[in-house]
């Protein structure tokens, strides 16, 4: 089911959930979704401490929980494709974990990206089970931290290896 661009633009839920729209985008709006991440964050990171971005992600992590119960009882699906703002906020959180550069971002980008699809466990039992606006919010924040998890395990083989 598609959502209407009208209530995405027209209603405080509709554009929190889907980032300003960005999740009405298709094919796949949770890439969509995670790469707009990204931009934001790559493009204000000069301009925006990194203090700074730990409350916005913070604040928007509650507020994203919020749009997304209420986005999701007015669709009648709690974790529709077009919520994009799960990918934002775990995206700024990797992003935040690792060293800045636009290197690191894109990893950040591309390695959310698998878990985020693959969703291991408690990802998959979040996903499943935690059919609120806070499991939508959570089961992504699990996917970012295997994501750094797996970036820091790379790192540190290279080093091991060619270091």
């Amino acid at each position: 089911m598609r959502l209407d661009p009208k209530w995405a633009f027209g209603t405080f839920p509709g554009l929190i959930s889907t980032f300003f729209g960005v999740g009405l985008l298709r094919p796949a709006p949770g890439t969509w979704g995670s790469l707009a991440a990204m931009l934001v964050f790559g493009l204000l990171s000069p301009y925006v401490g990194r203090e700074a971005w730990f409350v916005l992600t913070a604040l928007l992590f509650v507020l994203g929980a919020w749009a997304c119960e209420r986005a999701g009882r007015t669709v009648g699906v709690m974790d529709h494709g077009g919520f994009v703002i799960d990918e934002v906020v775990a995206v700024w959180a990797i992003a935040l974990a690792l060293p800045s550069g636009w290197g690191w971002w894109f990893a950040a980008f591309a390695v959310f990206r698998l878990f985020d699809i693959v969703k291991i466990w408690p990802a998959s039992w979040i996903d499943h089970r935690l059919k609120t606006g806070f499991g939508v919010m959570l089961d992504d924040l699990f996917a970012a931290l295997y994501a750094w998890a797996a970036i820091e395990l790379a790192l540190a083989l290279y080093w091991r290896i060619y270091g």
